[in-house]
């Protein structure tokens, strides 16, 4: 899913961010813009996004003055800390409107919304189909990428996703685990591999590894909230799930 932010306040985007990343991990954050100016010039530029999140008083003005210069295709979250501008907000796009201060469970709520409206549209013949790209796409249903070119034993070959158990960062580079351990160097970093694969069978567990739903053989509590993984394979040290990552990396297991 790639989201589109417009806030003013450096802080707030930032934790607006990390939340996002947080519950729906795969998240692609386009862009950080804080004023109305760079706003229209960002959609005059018809970069496609699947949602943004807007804040209503920006550094050079109100936010409806967007809508006035440029066609904003996509649905929108507005997030601010002015209650009174809800029906104008709703008449421009709006999907929700969440007051300031934020919580995450703010934000996931907001997001549910939009979830739910997807079985809605799926039954609708006459939905908005960029809208329907949208929905499938918060849901997980990303396909993902099926397989990835590496540099083996001085020839190149397709490595299938299917047979990879995890990826790791170190200090010598990105590799890919498959079955009794067999590593492959990877030329992409640990973030534009997280972009490739699917939310639905992959989840990054923290800044190092990205791990295979199928891989997994066991998870335990750990002190301070925490979780450890236990893979079909073995990895080089202990695979923690910090506390901010517990609920998400739970629900993502569930959701099956």
């Amino acid at each position: 899913m790639k989201i589109l932010i417009i806030e003013d306040e450096v802080k707030t985007a930032s934790a607006l961010s990390r939340h996002l990343h947080a519950m729906r991990p795969g998240t692609i954050i386009a862009g950080a813009i804080q004023s109305v100016e760079e706003a229209v010039l960002w959609f005059n530029r018809k970069e496609p996004v699947d949602l943004v999140f807007m804040d209503i008083q920006l550094t050079d003005g109100a936010c409806f003055d967007i809508f006035k210069s440029v066609k904003v295709e996509a649905p929108v979250i507005f997030c601010t800390a002015y209650s009174e501008y809800t029906t104008q907000a709703f008449k421009n796009n709006g999907i929700d409107y969440i007051l300031k201060p934020f919580t995450q469970a703010d934000i996931e709520n907001a997001l549910l919304k939009v979830e739910h409206f997807s079985s809605f549209f799926q039954r609708t013949a006459q939905a908005d189909t960029r809208l329907l790209d949208l929905l499938k796409s918060i849901s997980g249903e990303k396909q993902g990428k099926t397989s990835f070119l590496v540099f083996h034993q001085h020839s190149y070959i397709n490595l299938s996703t299917s047979e990879i158990k995890y990826f790791y960062k170190s200090l010598t580079g990105v590799f890919a685990v498959t079955d009794e351990s067999h590593e492959y160097p990877m030329k992409e970093s640990l973030d534009e591999i997280q972009r490739l694969l699917a939310p639905r069978d992959f989840y990054r567990i923290n800044r190092q590894y990205i791990i295979a739903f199928k891989s997994i053989q066991e998870v335990q509590h750990y002190f301070d909230r925490r979780l450890t993984v236990t893979l079909v394979v073995k990895t080089a040290e202990k695979l923690i799930v910090g506390r901010e990552k517990a609920t998400s990396f739970l629900h993502w297991l569930g959701d099956r």
